[in-house]
């Protein structure tokens, strides 16, 4: 993947239980956190649903929709 400039792009700050759009590359957990489900371009395998993070964890990938059960997660734009 290559680097971002998160400075001039930004975040989204996540911290409901609604559906959030957009396109994202890193979701970072600020709180332990739970993703309900996102949808991951060019990502194969199994669905991705009740996903846990603790504080600090990330995942790096094109998400186009993050929803959360719980925490609190920066989802970085691309």
């Amino acid at each position: 993947m290559a680097e971002v400039d998160f400075y001039n792009i930004g975040f989204e700050y996540i911290t409901d239980t609604s559906a959030h759009t957009g396109r994202f590359c890193r979701l970072y957990a600020l709180a332990d956190a739970v993703i309900n489900t996102a949808t991951v371009m060019n990502a194969s395998g199994n669905t991705f649903t009740s996903v846990p993070l603790n504080a600090g964890d990330e995942i790096q990938g094109v998400f186009t929709s993050v929803t959360l059960t719980s925490g609190k997660v920066l989802a970085y734009k691309l």
